[in-house]
């Protein structure tokens, strides 16, 4: 068995339980905008970026997709998550003990999120910037987001690694198919939402109990 050449993790719902702050200013912003968010169309968002998140918003409010109204709702959006940030984020289960696990092992560890990277500089007061040695966000992969390859295609290039010997560890739906369509081996935990099996992946109900052990054992 190879042990992984690198561990790449995803963020929200993945390493903080982040989506419930989501929740909230994503309904904020759509009372400000005057209306509600449906929740089919908030559980679409997960993992998202925030221009596609701007988009599925306006659609569902029936409002005008007009890019100064949604320049606008973007920057009300992460006001209120960082105020929302800012209070603290709690970790999922089981991914403290294994970002440690990781880091203790020597194995190369890249962050990738949807989320933008003033948001992230924010999560990683949480987090510990120490435990990555590249952070990939939503705003730095020229528009090529989730679930498109290029965030995990970044990460490892970054890395200097073959994305076909990297582990990622997603939640959603999106990220789930942007790693593997990346060629990563994909260890998925649902968070808020079901994430269909597909080529690459394998599902796991928690990241309690997960080692470095039962990420190389994923690449034999």
């Amino acid at each position: 068995m190879r042990r992984p050449a690198a561990v790449l993790f995803d963020m929200d719902g993945t390493l903080i339980d982040s989506e419930k702050v989501w929740d909230v200013s994503l309904a904020d912003l759509a009372t400000h905008l005057g209306g509600a968010l449906t929740p089919e169309t908030r559980a679409e968002m997960i993992g998202s970026n925030m221009d596609r998140t701007m988009v599925l918003m306006f659609e569902d409010l029936g409002l005008s997709l007009e890019p100064v109204a949604m320049d606008e709702a973007g920057r009300f959006l992460t006001k209120r998550t960082e105020e929302l940030f800012h209070d603290g984020l709690p970790w999922r289960p089981g991914a403290a003990e294994l970002l440690a696990a990781v880091r203790a092992a020597g194995v190369p560890t890249a962050l990738v999120t949807s989320t933008e990277r003033a948001l992230t500089e924010i999560a990683l007061d949480t987090i510990g910037r120490d435990f990555f040695d590249v952070t990939i966000c939503g705003d730095e992969v020229d528009g090529r987001n989730k679930p498109l390859p290029e965030p995990y295609l970044k990460a490892a290039r970054l890395l200097g690694v073959d994305p076909a010997d990297c582990v990622a560890v997603e939640d959603s739906p999106t990220g789930s198919a942007s790693a593997a369509a990346a060629g990563c081996t994909v260890l998925v935990v649902p968070c808020d939402v079901d994430v269909p099996i597909g080529p690459g992946m394998v599902h796991r109900e928690t990241l309690v109990g997960a080692d470095v052990p039962a990420l190389r054992a994923l690449l034999s």
